[in-house]
């Protein structure tokens, strides 16, 4: 009995030394900003919060190099990216106080509990100014950025436009505007390149789930779609050609959550699929719903995107009313610029949208 005792006891010390080895065991406690000389910097702050909004524990991540600086509320996409920040290089707390608010239904603020019928872009619309609220109160500014990547831009455009008075400026990277179009042209992309490279079996599969306007995306296609994409280098970054890898892997290795709260990470992606507001951003243009803004503009975008379409953006950016506006194409980037090219991301908004300007951006004459 004792003997037995002892090698469980052995085992369960062994796997929480691998655990620990492997970077998949971690107490949840967000690394500390550093410099040069590796040792944290003094007076930045790093940190994990958690807040009531609308009856919900929702969680973010807060890190800047100084509290005094200028707050940039960041909306995420499909699941939270705070993750990627550790892995890639990326410019936004070098001039900015960064929230990473993981939203309702996600990550952080995932709970079995939550009412389907709450997840909604006008529930979320709300969350996004409510925790706006919190930020500005916290930190005492009048105004702050709101940035939106993807998923998230369909959220932050709508909050921007809907309370300009609480925003300096948005700034839109990977900006969804139509994106059941965006979908149909992914797709004719997707089964052109797969024909040119002879890859008959990818064909086959993605010939069996066309996405129509008709038919929107079917879920064949959806299980499909980050594979096809990864392959070719038009979905998370241009050279992220696995999932796995570029995604699971990282996510689970992240210092910044628990072990539940990674478990919470994805089981929540497994259950809201691409998002929980699929249905509504395929039925909505946000060229027509939200055609004029009162507030800088700014649209962040990889020319090898396709899981938000770059034409579309640069077209909406084009026609979209604005009283500063500025569009700005990352040559080297597809979905994730800021990671991507962080040295061309960082000088953008340092040198234009922390002073209000236009000019570096895209020559559209």
């Amino acid at each position: 009995m004792f003997r037995r005792v002892g090698w469980v006891a052995a085992a369960v010390a062994l796997s929480g030394f691998l655990l620990r080895r492997s970077g998949l065991w971690s107490d949840g406690e967000p690394r500390p900003l550093t410099g040069r000389d590796g040792q944290p910097l003094p007076g930045s702050l790093s940190e994990k919060v958690f807040i009531e909004v609308d009856g919900l524990r929702q969680g973010m991540f807060i890190r800047t190099r100084d509290p005094s600086h200028p707050v940039l509320l960041y909306l995420h996409g499909g699941m939270p990216e705070y993750f990627l920040a550790e892995r890639y290089p990326e410019p936004l707390e070098q001039d900015f106080t960064v929230a990473w608010w993981e939203q309702r239904g996600a990550g952080l603020s995932w709970s079995p509990r939550i009412p389907a019928g709450t997840l909604t872009s006008e529930q979320l619309v709300a969350d996004t100014l409510a925790v706006t609220d919190y930020l500005r109160g916290r930190f005492g500014q009048r105004r702050v950025y709101l940035m939106g990547h993807s998923g998230g831009s369909f959220i932050g455009l709508q909050a921007a436009a809907r309370a300009p008075d609480r925003y300096h400026a948005y700034i839109g990277t990977a900006q969804m505007v139509d994106q059941l179009r965006s979908e149909m042209l992914a797709y004719a992309y997707m089964l052109g390149r797969f024909r040119e490279l002879g890859d008959d079996r990818m064909v086959r599969r993605l010939d069996a789930v066309p996405v129509t306007a008709g038919g929107g995306t079917p879920p064949g296609y959806l299980a499909l779609r980050d594979t096809a994409m990864h392959r070719l280098g038009i979905g998370t970054t241009h050279e992220m050609t696995s999932v796995v890898t570029g995604i699971i892997w990282p996510s689970l290795r992240c210092r910044g959550y628990t072990p539940r709260e990674k478990a919470a990470l994805w089981r929540a992606k497994l259950a809201s699929g691409v998002s929980p507001l699929w249905t509504e951003m395929l039925s909505t243009d946000l060229a027509d719903c939200v055609p004029r803004l009162e507030l800088p503009f700014y649209l962040l975008h990889g020319v090898h995107d396709r899981t938000c379409s770059y034409d579309l953006a640069r077209s909406y950016a084009e026609h979209v009313e604005a009283p500063l506006k500025g569009f700005y194409t990352f040559t080297d980037s597809a979905h994730s610029p800021i990671f991507e090219e962080p040295q061309r991301a960082h000088r953008i908004l340092h040198e234009d949208v922390l002073a209000g300007t236009n000019h570096l951006a895209d020559d559209w004459t």
